[in-house]
């Protein structure tokens, strides 16, 4: 039989920060804000804080942010899950999933990032262009948004309380 090509981002299964598999489709009926993430990036304290202060204001109204973490940008995500994990707990007290760190560009660009960028995103062309990149996903799974990595994550609040309804 032939693979299907994936409609929504629950056709994809990712693993943590653990090593553990997560079926997307476990996210069903929520809003899910999806960044890749570094330690070591001068947008990386605005950006943690930011995206905890949505997280805190929406995470009971079916908010979920899933950050993917990635060295592929000025090397600033060098660490291992552990060590990444540690940091973003400790040091930003993030309640939201960290998941395994992967490549966003290229060839061995994970399946579900090769999926969030085949949108019609115009001048952004395919790929990610640096850390904190976001993509707005519906409670149906669509990809409806994708904003530059300078986008803070406070000003996507419009259009996340627009989806959550």
């Amino acid at each position: 039989s032939q693979p299907r090509f994936p409609e929504t981002i629950y056709d994809f299964t990712v693993k943590d920060a653990k090593g553990d598999d997560i079926d997307l489709s476990t996210y069903k009926g929520k809003v899910l804000l999806i960044v890749n993430v570094a330690s070591k990036c001068g947008m990386t304290n605005s950006n943690y804080t930011e995206l905890n202060q949505l997280y805190e204001k929406y995470k009971d109204h079916g908010l979920e942010i899933l950050a993917f973490p990635c060295n592929q940008f000025g090397e600033e995500e060098p660490g291992s899950n552990e060590q990444i994990t540690e940091f973003v707990c400790t040091r930003f007290k993030s309640e939201f999933p960290i998941f395994d760190k992967i490549e966003v560009n290229g060839e061995s660009a994970a399946p579900i990032y090769k999926f969030l960028k085949s949108g019609k995103w115009g001048i952004f062309g395919d790929d990610i262009q640096w850390n904190f990149a976001k993509f707005l996903v519906d409670k149906d799974g669509k990809v409806v948004d994708r904003y530059y990595p300078t986008t803070s994550p406070l000003s996507l609040e419009h259009d996340i309380k627009k989806l959550l309804g």
